[in-house]
C-alpha cells in the first residue's frame, strides 16, 4: 500500500511539474504582440534576435510577469491550505478572513498617508520594501486579531463572519484613506487594486522570490508539525511539539506569504481558499507531507492560467485578476458549503 502511494505520489509530482512549466512557458510565448517561437528560444538562450523589440517584451514584462504568477500562486495556496489546518476550517484562506484586505489597508497607508514611505520608530524604508513592510504590518494585525477571536469564538461560521466583517471595516477604512488622498494617490491605488501580476520588475524579482522561496521552504519543513496540529492540540503535545511556536510559526508565514504578493501584485482572491480543496480532491489525503508540494504546484498552475486568461483581450487591455480569481474560487466554497453542511 505504501509502495503504491509513492509511486502514485511521485507521478503526480511529476506530472504537476510538467504542467505547470508548461504553463511557464505559454505564458511566455501568448501576449499581445506576436513573436514567432524561435525568436523567443533565441532571446531565451541569449541569442541575438532580428527585431531588438521582442528582447525587450520577452525578458522585460513576459518572463518576469509568469515567474511572478508561479510564485504567487505558489505562496497564496500554501498560505490557504496552512490556515485550513491551524483554524479546522474548509472555508479558511487569506482573502476569507480579512488578511489579503489588511495587507492591501497597509498598502494603503503607505501609498496614501505617507506617501510611499513606511516609517516605525527609528527605521524609514521606500520604495517596494515600504509596500512590503506595510502589508506584512497590516496582514500581521488581522491575525492576530483573528488568532484572539479563534481563542473565545469556537464556531467556525462566526468566526468567518467575523472574519469577512474586519474585511468591511478594511474598506471602509481605505474608502476613507483614498477620499482624503489627491488624484494621483486615488489613481495609483486603484490600479493596483484590480489586481496585476506585472507588477515585479527583473530589478525587484531578487527580492521577491527570496521573500517566497525562503517562506516556502520553511512551510514545507512544517510538514510533521501541521499533520499534528491537524490531530488536535493534545495529540501534538504528546509529541513533544510546541503548539503555541508552531501556531505562530505559521501565522508569520501565512501573514509574510500574503503580504508579499499583496504587495507587489495587489489582492488576488480565491487561489488560496480554493486551491488545497484541489489537491485534496486529488490525493485524497490530508498528509501535509504530500499535500504542501503538490498544492504548490496546483497554486502555481492556476495562477498561470489566470494570467493567461487576462491577456485575452490583446491589444484591447488587460482583464483585471480580480475579475477572474472569483470565477474559479466562488464555485469551490459553493461545494464546499454543499459537502460540509455542518459546518
Amino acid at each position: 500500500m505504501k509502495r503504491w502511494v509513492s509511486r502514485k505520489y511521485i507521478f503526480l509530482i511529476v506530472t504537476s511539474a510538467i504542467v505547470t512549466l508548461l504553463f511557464v512557458f505559454m505564458n511566455i510565448f501568448v501576449g499581445a504582440v506576436d513573436i514567432p517561437i524561435s525568436a523567443i528560444m533565441d532571446i531565451l538562450s541569449g541569442n541575438q534576435v532580428e527585431n531588438s523589440s521582442w528582447s525587450l517584451i520577452v525578458l522585460e514584462a513576459r518572463l518576469p510577469q509568469a515567474v511572478t504568477a508561479l510564485l504567487s500562486g505558489m505562496a497564496l495556496s500554501v498560505a490557504g491550505l496552512m490556515l485550513q489546518t491551524l483554524f479546522n476550517n474548509p472555508l479558511a484562506g487569506p482573502e476569507v478572513f480579512g488578511i489579503n484586505s489588511g495587507a492591501g489597508l497597509g498598502v494603503a497607508v503607505v501609498m496614501l498617508l505617507m506617501h510611499g514611505t513606511f516609517v516605525a520608530g527609528a527605521m524609514s524604508l521606500g520604495g517596494y520594501a515600504a509596500m512590503l513592510a506595510g502589508a506584512f504590518a497590516g496582514a500581521l494585525f488581522i491575525i492576530a486579531i483573528i488568532l484572539c477571536l479563534s481563542s473565545c469564538v469556537h464556531n467556525n461560521i462566526y468566526l468567518l463572519i467575523a472574519g469577512m466583517s474586519i474585511s468591511y471595516l478594511n474598506s471602509a477604512i481605505i474608502t476613507m484613506l483614498n477620499y482624503f488622498s489627491t488624484a494621483e494617490g486615488v489613481h495609483s491605488y486603484l490600479i493596483w487594486g484590480m489586481g496585476n501580476f506585472g507588477g515585479v520588475s527583473m530589478e525587484q524579482m531578487p527580492f521577491f522570490a527570496s521573500v517566497i522561496v525562503s517562506s516556502l521552504v520553511v512551510a514545507l519543513l512544517m510538514s510533521k508539525p501541521l499533520n499534528a496540529i491537524m490531530l488536535g492540540d493534545a495529540y501534538a503535545a504528546n509529541l513533544g511539539i510546541h503548539t503555541k511556536n508552531v501556531r505562530g510559526v505559521i501565522l508569520l508565514l501565512t501573514g509574510l506569504l500574503t503580504a508579499a504578493v499583496t504587495a507587489f501584485c495587489g489582492p488576488i482572491s480565491f487561489i488560496g481558499l480554493a486551491v488545497p480543496h484541489f489537491a485534496r480532491l486529488i490525493l485524497r489525503t490530508n498528509n501535509h507531507i504530500y499535500l504542501l508540494p503538490i498544492t504548490m504546484f496546483l497554486g502555481a498552475t492556476v495562477a498561470l492560467l489566470c494570467n493567461m486568461l487576462s491577456q485575452l483581450p490583446g491589444e484591447s487591455g488587460l482583464i483585471p485578476l480580480g475579475a477572474i480569481t472569483p470565477l474559479i474560487g466562488a464555485p469551490v466554497i459553493l461545494y464546499v458549503v454543499l459537502r460540509n453542511k455542518g459546518i
